[in-house]
This record gives structure tokens, sequence and C-alpha cells, in this order.
């Protein structure tokens, strides 16, 4: 269960530094227009290029409509776990109570029809937890579609009068910045604004 959480953040984290790096970069590198640098004090380099970063992990952990998924497709891979555990304990002891009935006085063909019960139970078992896996990526995946859905139509609205030429993500795994300027950091705002226009959205 560790490593599928891991995983699931680690791909939480990917899709959103992809949103970014897809909204942003379809922008027009031309110069800054003079009405850019509006929100830059004038005791600061008006030549000052308008970039701004976003730490990625703080996203993921403090969007709340984000971690209310997390939490929920998590508990749907622990059922899954959960169930397909059980299902081999059954056959455990469906094999315990047969060998204990029949001691000694097992028949050969007897042992073999049992085995190929319990292979086909245990096929069906695992096909049944396969299934249900594939189910669960599906809603992850549509999960992530939607999510950038909101993020990107939210961007599309902050950066109407930031005009940021680019907005570079940090993250775990992901940050190639060797120096940041904390005064360039936006993730508050987005986390601010993202929790704002989601609350009302299903999970919140």
């Amino acid at each position: 269960m560790k490593n599928a959480s891991l995983l699931l953040n680690a791909i939480l984290i990917l899709a959103v530094g992809f949103l970014y790096y897809k909204v942003f970069n379809d922008k027009k590198t031309t110069p800054a227009p003079a009405h850019a640098a509006k929100n830059i004090p004038a005791s600061e380099n008006t030549a000052r290029p308008p970039i701004a970063y976003v730490e990625l992990d703080s996203l993921n952990e403090n969007i709340t409509y984000i971690k209310n998924k997390r939490k929920e497709l998590e508990a749907e891979q622990k059922a899954i776990e959960n169930e397909w555990e059980n299902g081999y304990r059954g056959l455990e002891a469906k094999k315990n109570n047969f060998i204990k009935a029949k001691g000694n006085n097992i028949t050969q063909e007897e042992a073999e029809k049992f085995q190929n019960e319990l292979l086909q139970q245990q096929q069906q078992i695992d096909m049944k937890k396969q299934n249900a896996t594939q189910r669960l990526s599906q809603k992850s995946l549509s999960f992530m579609e939607d999510i950038q859905k909101h993020l990107k139509d939210y961007l599309d609205d902050y950066n109407k009068d930031k005009n940021y030429m680019y907005i570079l993500t940090t993250g775990t795994g992901l940050d190639y910045m060797v120096y940041k300027d904390s005064t360039l950091n936006i993730t508050k705002e987005v986390v601010d604004g993202m929790n704002e226009k989601l609350k009302n959205a299903k999970g919140q």
C-alpha cells in the first residue's frame, strides 16, 4: 500500500507539472509588454523578467479537492488488496478443511479434481483483482483530466492580470532550479485560488 500511495502521489505531481508546462509553454515568448511589470515595486529593477514558480508538492498536499480524492482512491486500492487477500485466505482454509476431512483416504483422482477446482478459483480471484485495478486506474486518469481542466481554467484567469511569461515548477524529483527567489513563489495564491474554485466540487 505504501508503494501504491507513493506512485499515486508521483502521478499527481507529474500531471500538475505537465499542465503548467503545457499552459505556459504554448504562450509566445515575445518580450513582456510594459504593463507586465506593474506589480513590481518601483524600487526594484523594472527590467526584471515576469517569472514565477509553483511548488508542486505543496499543491498536491494543500488543495483540499486533490487530498480528498487521493484518500478516496487509496481507500479503493486498499479494499481491492483486502478482497484479494481474503480470497486467498479462503482458498487456504478450503484446502485445509478438505485435507482434514479426507485424511489418508483421499484418492489421486479426488486430489487432482480438488486441485483443479482450487486453481480455477484462484484464477477467478486474480482476474477479479486485475479488473478492479484497471477500473481504478481509469478512474484515477479521469480524475487527473478533471483536475487539469480545472487548473487550466484557473490559470487562464489568474494570468490575465499577472502577465507572466513563464511559470516554473519545482517539486520532489522535478527541481531543476539551483536558486529560487522566494518573492517569486506564487504557490499560496494558486492553492488558495484552487481551493476556492473547487470548494463546491464533488468530494470536497
